[in-house]
C-alpha cells in the first residue's frame, strides 16, 4: 500500500513549522509534498502556497489518490480560508487534539490548518498527527451535511430550511 501523500504549504510565520512537519511526515511513513515557501520572506503572500497545497489534495483525490493537506500560518486563519477556496476542499482550523479528531470524524476535513504562533511545536505536531490518523466516521448525518456543502459549492443554491428553522412551524 503506497504512503499517504500530504501536501503542505505555509506563510512566512509558519515556515519553520512547515519545514519541521515535512521532515516529520517523511520520518513517519507519509509522502510529503512541500508547496513552499522555501525561504523566509515576511512580504510573501500566503495564498499562493496554501492554494497550491489544497489544489494538490483536490487533484490527488479526483484520481483516487489517498491524500490530505496541512497549511500553516501565524494563526492559521488566513491559510484555512485560502485552502477552502479550492473546490472540494474542507479545511479545518485546529487548536487541540479534540478539534483535530472532530474535523476528520464529523466533517471529513481533508486539509488541516494550524497556527504556528499559537502553540508549541510539540502540540502542533500532535494536532497534525491526530488529524492524519483519524478516519471519517461515515455517519449518515455527517455524510448528509457534507453533501449539502458540496452541493452548495457546485450550484450556489442554498439547501432548504429544516422544519425546526421555520417560524410558522
Amino acid at each position: 500500500m503506497p504512503a499517504m501523500r500530504v501536501h503542505v504549504g505555509s506563510d512566512h510565520a509558519g515556515l519553520e513549522l512547515k519545514d519541521h512537519l515535512v521532515a516529520w511526515l517523511g520520518e513517519h511513513g507519509y509522502e510529503p509534498v512541500d508547496h513552499g515557501p522555501f525561504v523566509y520572506d515576511a512580504l510573501d503572500d500566503y495564498p499562493v502556497f496554501c492554494l497550491r497545497a489544497a489544489a494538490g489534495v483536490a487533484e490527488d483525490r479526483a484520481v483516487g489518490q489517498d491524500s490530505l493537506g496541512v497549511v500553516v500560518g501565524g494563526s492559521g486563519n488566513g491559510e484555512q480560508m485560502a485552502a477552502n477556496k479550492v473546490t472540494g476542499i474542507r479545511s479545518a482550523l485546529v487548536w487541540s487534539e479534540d478539534t483535530a479528531v472532530l474535523a476528520r470524524e464529523h466533517n471529513d476535513a481533508n486539509v488541516v490548518s494550524v497556527g504556528g504562533r499559537m502553540h508549541s511545536l510539540e502540540d502542533m505536531t500532535r494536532f497534525v498527527e491526530v488529524f492524519l490518523a483519524t478516519p471519517f466516521s461515515g455517519d449518515e448525518r455527517h455524510v448528509r451535511r457534507i453533501a449539502q456543502l458540496g452541493s452548495y459549492e457546485q450550484t450556489g443554491k442554498l439547501p432548504p430550511l429544516p422544519e425546526s428553522a421555520r417560524r410558522d412551524a
